[in-house]
């Protein structure tokens, strides 16, 4: 009960988080597979004694998802605890201690939220993320049926074997919808990512990639990738991917061909996973934007970070503090898709990627004011004159021989 109500009070702005009865750890904190299961108990009994003392000891009133499944043929329980929309959550104190308290989640385990923590807490959840809170312009009826399928079948729940029977359940159960008043209205979260035109709803939500023939600004091309956000950043990141190819050499001595790319796969990917998750939707009308200059790759998003992070934690050696997230539930449903991990791994990924491939270190950098927070990737530099001969080709084909 405890930790179902840190996970509500979603310190982080991670979309809360799962308990699993039925699977034992070791010391070290590792499954113990095959699992023990709890076959040989009453589950519908558990389930209700969960459910009732959550809801009468909980306060103000908050009931998790609880679920039976079945994992390698023994049957678990899943308690499912997003974050809620009225916290903080208060629940009785460990070891028999009169009173309530505030509970949260560190690392692995729940603790009392006491001192700064606190504080934090209160000072964080008096607002709800905005693409957790209710569209004040869209309608359920903006949320498509198809796209929901399609997401569901992409992270392989169980929920789309009845999407199209049951919907608005569907809907219900995954959190996209509010009821209000006599009737339900989509949450933000829904359409960006379950809207054909997420930008008719929030302006600015696009990525826009812009291909220079050098410093001064020659423009070469410039292309948009719109739709919902994951559609987005698959396309975008299959466009840039076809433009660069890879190069392979034989290194004398050695028996493997050495491959190099002009930017690693999943540096660029993390990269602009982060600038689509971490950009604000409220009241930026700047998309994302992807810059290819000869020399570099660089990937914006407005505004800066948030609070709590600063530019040297960015610095090779350093961390990025865990800070609550500016948008929790892109977060969730981006790791449902295996495309982030929301857990300040990113920024080491890329450096180890780019050292990997043989190329320069990247660079990250956010003005004094926080605007905008820009990735640059260089260029791997046998790809330089690769791309300066390109450049040259293109323009010879447009008749602009001057340039040339």
């Amino acid at each position: 009960m405890r930790t179902v109500s840190a996970f509500s009070n979603d310190l982080l702005n991670l979309n809360g988080g799962y308990i699993i009865l039925g699977i034992k750890t070791d010391d070290k904190g590792n499954p113990v597979l095959p699992p023990e299961g709890l076959d040989n108990y009453d589950r519908d009994k558990i389930q209700r004694e969960i459910v009732g003392e959550c809801k009468g000891k909980i306060s103000p009133e908050y009931i998790p998802l609880v679920s039976q499944e079945t994992y390698q043929d023994k049957t678990i329980l899943v308690i499912w605890a997003p974050g809620g929309d009225n916290r903080p959550y208060e629940a009785p104190k460990k070891g028999g201690h009169s009173g309530r308290g505030y509970h949260v989640r560190s690392g692995s385990a729940t603790i009392e939220a006491t001192g700064d923590i606190k504080r934090q807490l209160i000072e964080q959840t008096a607002k709800i993320p905005f693409d957790d809170r209710r569209s004040l312009t869209g309608k359920v009826e903006n949320i498509s049926p198809v796209l929901v399928k399609k997401f569901l079948k992409d992270v392989k729940s169980y929920f789309s074997r009845d999407v199209i029977s049951n919907i608005r359940q569907i809907y219900r159960d995954m959190k996209i919808v509010v009821p209000v008043n006599s009737h339900e209205v989509p949450k933000n979260i829904a359409l960006l990512f379950f809207s054909e035109d997420p930008e008719e709803f929030f302006n600015g939500a696009h990525i826009e990639v812009v291909q220079f023939g050098d410093d001064a600004g020659d423009l070469i091309e410039e292309k948009e990738f719109q739709g919902p956000l994951n559609q987005q950043i698959k396309s975008c990141l299959n466009y840039l991917n076809s433009l660069g190819g890879s190069l392979l050499q034989k290194v004398p001595g050695q028996a493997e061909v050495e491959k190099t790319v002009p930017y690693p796969y999943e540096a660029m990917e993390e990269a602009l996973v982060n600038a689509v998750y971490h950009r604000s939707y409220e009241s930026t009308p700047e998309p994302v934007k992807v810059y290819l200059y000869p020399d570099r790759m660089e990937i914006i998003s407005y505004p800066g970070p948030v609070a709590g992070i600063q530019l040297n934690n960015f610095e090779p050696g350093q961390s990025v503090p865990q800070v609550p997230a500016r948008n929790r539930r892109i977060g969730e449903l981006l790791k449902e898709l295996r495309l982030a991990e929301g857990r300040g791994t990113g920024v080491p990924k890329i450096r180890r990627r780019m050292q990997e491939n043989g190329s320069p270190a990247a660079k990250f950098d956010f003005d004094e004011t926080r605007t905008y927070f820009r990735v640059t990737l260089p260029v791997h530099p046998k790809y330089r004159i690769l791309h300066t001969l390109r450049t040259a080709s293109h323009l010879w084909a447009i008749g602009d021989k001057d340039q040339v």
